[in-house]
């Protein structure tokens, strides 16, 4: 193993390590633009170089492996000046549009010049070379080719990532800019990501532009829902109003990145939401409190059970609920209702396109999560379905807000061969618009939990913020319903749960929050 000595601090690192990674480990931070982990190495920047014993010339950091005994420093004259020329030189053409450019605050340009420029400009605003700007180049992104500093982050990551090999460098120069080919846009399906790698503005987000300055986003570590793979992503908002999802990094999930589908599906916690709980008195919406709607309902849906019978009871439940919700509703269903009638219905969403990366055909992050804790899916949900349209089911408890691949229409008409629907769910949909009793419910970003992904890894998901409105935590609903029965849950947040799930369920056995930390943990029994 090399040891080698950064600015006076001696440290040992892996064969192979280059000087700039190797400078992280002893909290050294050297200045970087084109250098990124999971892409190929260019070394064509030329911000990173250091000063390294006996070699006549600055080294570029990035490209640099380190050998035993090498002595690099960082932190002389030398290089000082070194970085600022360069940083001066990108600045050079760069437009002055920090006050409307979006990658404002996150910046590398900005951050840098603060941290190692400080310079006066030597140059005039009117020698500045001006590029195209504001070029919709297709997928999910803007370009502004003014603002490039050819770093070929981007170039890099479709030849090495997507392998679609959208954008080339064109002219000379200083008139060199990337671009595409024309009337051949950006096509593929991961171009957001583009914007995340861009570190100067010149690739922004056309979903994001304009809606907000970065600095007032917050952020917290959630999952997306766009399908099993449970990608990791960090979530960005103000208040209560979700403004974008970034991948977060994860080598056993997502790498780097995630999808463009993915990416968006922040919307549908912001839209059309159910905020307030109510009843549906005829046609109309009788606004309730949820003091007198949980116990109504609860009452109301055992009385069905022990009237008719449980097999005249029925539940839905949902592969978009955390394992925790799923493993309460199970019991709900079968400990205190006493039916059988459970299983899950797919979210109707996409077209089922799954590609050899990211993508799943199950657009749900918890399908295996149902399926280990014992809901199935499939033909005994067909079954259900079938038993619902018989009319041989009194009272429905759905989660979710669609039924299978039903249209609206035939969602309606299903549902009004029930006499009691109780829906709980985040959004208006078919299921909504035809229950008896809906119970909002908190989105991913107001809730905690774990999802089972495809592979069985099982994933943390936090809460960002309240619930909007009157939603509440599923888990709330159902403790509070059963607890009205009679059940004397204890059940006080989403670990409680999850440490019922691990001492009971083998497939969870042993692990904790702690366990699944930041990474996830896999289950132990066999694919599904």
């Amino acid at each position: 193993m090399p040891t080698l000595t950064i600015n006076g601090m001696t440290v040992d690192v892996p064969p192979g390590t280059t000087i700039l990674n190797a400078a992280k480990e002893v909290g050294v931070e050297i200045p970087h633009y084109c250098y990124h982990p999971k892409l190929s190495i260019a070394g064509n920047c030329r911000m990173c170089l250091v000063e390294v014993e006996k070699f006549p010339k600055l080294q570029t950091a990035c490209s640099t492996v380190v050998a035993d005994g090498m002595v690099v420093r960082t932190d002389t004259e030398k290089v000082s000046k070194a970085v600022t020329g360069v940083l001066e030189l990108m600045l050079t053409s760069h437009p002055i549009d920090c006050p409307i450019c979006d990658q404002a605050g996150e910046c590398g340009l900005q951050n840098y010049y603060m941290k190692f420029g400080l310079h006066k400009s030597r140059y005039d605003l009117e020698d500045k070379v001006h590029k195209k700007k504001v070029q919709d180049i297709g997928g999910q992104i803007v370009l502004d080719a003014e603002r490039c500093i050819l770093c070929s982050r981007c170039v890099r990551f479709l030849a090495e990532v997507t392998k679609t090999q959208e954008l080339h460098f064109f002219n000379r120069g200083n008139h060199s800019e990337i671009s595409i080919f024309p009337g051949k846009p950006l096509a593929n399906d991961y171009t957001g990501n583009l914007a995340d790698i861009c570190p100067v503005g010149a690739l922004t987000s056309k979903d994001f532009r304009f809606k907000c300055r970065v600095w007032f986003l917050r952020m917290f570590d959630s999952i997306c829902t766009g399908c099993s793979k449970g990608c990791n992503v960090d979530a960005h908002h103000k208040d209560d109003v979700l403004y974008r999802l970034k991948p977060r990094w994860n080598d056993a999930v997502n790498q780097a990145w995630m999808c463009d589908a993915g990416r968006l599906t922040y919307k549908a916690m912001n839209e059309a939401r159910l905020l307030t709980p109510f009843l549906r008195d005829g046609g109309d919406r009788k606004i309730v409190s949820w003091g007198s709607l949980l116990p109504d309902v609860a009452f109301r849906l055992k009385a069905a059970a022990d009237k008719g019978g449980p097999d005249r009871v029925a539940v839905i439940a949902s592969p978009q609920s955390s394992n925790e919700e799923l493993y309460l509703l199970r019991r709900f269903a079968t400990e205190i209702l006493g039916t059988k009638n459970l299983a899950f219905t797919h979210r109707v969403a996409g077209d089922g396109f799954a590609d050899d990366f990211l993508i799943q055909a199950d657009k749900n992050p918890n399908s295996r999560g149902a399926r280990i804790l014992g809901i199935p899916d499939g033909a005994a949900f067909d079954a259900l379905v079938s038993k619902i349209s018989g009319g041989g089911i009194d009272a429905l408890l759905v989660f979710g807000g669609a039924i299978g691949a039903l249209s609206e229409q035939e969602t309606t008409a299903l549902l009004a061969k029930v006499p009691l629907v109780v829906h709980v769910g985040t959004n208006e949909g078919p299921v909504s618009k035809a229950a008896t009793a809906v119970l909002p419910s908190a989105s991913v970003a107001e809730r905690g939990g774990t999802f089972t992904n495809h592979a069985g890894r099982v994933q943390l998901f936090r809460m960002g913020f309240p619930a909007r409105g009157k939603a509440k935590n599923p888990l709330e609903i159902l403790v509070a319903m059963a607890n009205r029965l009679g059940a004397g849950w204890g059940f006080a947040g989403e670990a409680s749960v999850f440490r019922a799930i691990a001492e009971t369920e083998a497939p969870f056995a042993g692990m904790s929050y702690e366990s699944i930390g930041m990474f996830g943990q896999e289950v132990t029994c066999p694919k599904s």
